[in-house]
């Protein structure tokens, strides 16, 4: 038990990756926030009865405004990960203005507001952990992703920015860079193509092996943890090998 009653909040949380955390943050002893769409509450909810005092909060992350009444009910937030992440996968010349900034606001900006509403809380008790989602795409070896690379450079400097701006009141800010985790969202993108994609991955990574969602649940956890007190600012990629 190294988060004794620590209060997580964590968005995508019903997603492949967000499962897998929120249960290895239960089983370290974290009380968890889970925040995800408002369509899926009776599934929320559902999941949040499997580990114990968890809650489930339903709301649009593209809706901004939102964010900071909602979160500001929950109380004092000790860590917040932000996971969730919109994802479209078409030639750069295909997106509308309103799908790129759709994933921006989703996949940046609501990190942005979400940060602000949080950090109060933790410069007031001079400790807390943020945890952002980046991107192995973000090597540039990916074509059909033009927004969502965008949005997580973004989240690159806001990690950067924000690390040097709340590090003095003990406030750590990392990011994460996944690879290519075996998920859902990879089933929802690539269809028909999985197999060719999957070609694709173990022939690009180091190590012959696909990434699951518990191998990128454990470096959240080891984030969230006093284990790693002493990081801030980094970019830890979890890719095995590009």
């Amino acid at each position: 038990m190294i988060l004794p009653e620590k209060h997580v909040l964590l968005t995508g949380a019903l997603g492949s990756l967000g499962k897998a955390q929120a249960q290895r943050l239960y089983s370290a002893g974290a009380r968890i926030t889970l925040l995800d769409r408002p369509d899926l509450v009776s599934d929320g909810e559902t999941f949040a009865d499997t580990l114990g005092n968890a809650k489930y909060l339903g709301i649009d992350l593209n809706s901004l405004d939102s964010l900071k009444p909602a979160v500001a009910a929950l109380g004092p937030v000790d860590v917040l990960i932000n996971n969730a992440a919109l994802i479209i996968n078409k030639p750069f010349r295909d997106f509308s203005i309103i799908e790129y900034e759709d994933q921006i606001r989703v996949n940046s900006s609501a990190a942005f507001v979400l940060a602000q509403a949080v950090s109060p809380s933790m410069i007031a008790k001079g400790y807390g952990k943020i945890i952002n989602f980046c991107s192995l795409t973000l090597n540039g070896r990916w074509d059909g992703y033009v927004p969502y690379v965008a949005s997580k450079g973004a989240m690159l400097g806001l990690t950067k920015s924000l690390a040097r701006e709340l590090g003095p009141y003990g406030v750590r800010v990392n990011a994460i860079s996944p690879g290519a985790v075996v998920s859902d969202a990879e089933a929802r993108v690539f269809g028909d193509r999985l197999q060719q994609y999957n070609d694709w991955i173990l022939e690009n990574q180091c190590l012959k092996t696909r990434i699951q969602p518990n191998n990128i649940a454990d470096l959240v956890l080891f984030l969230a943890s006093p284990a790693s007190d002493l990081i801030s600012g980094q970019e830890i990629r979890i890719d095995g090998g590009w």
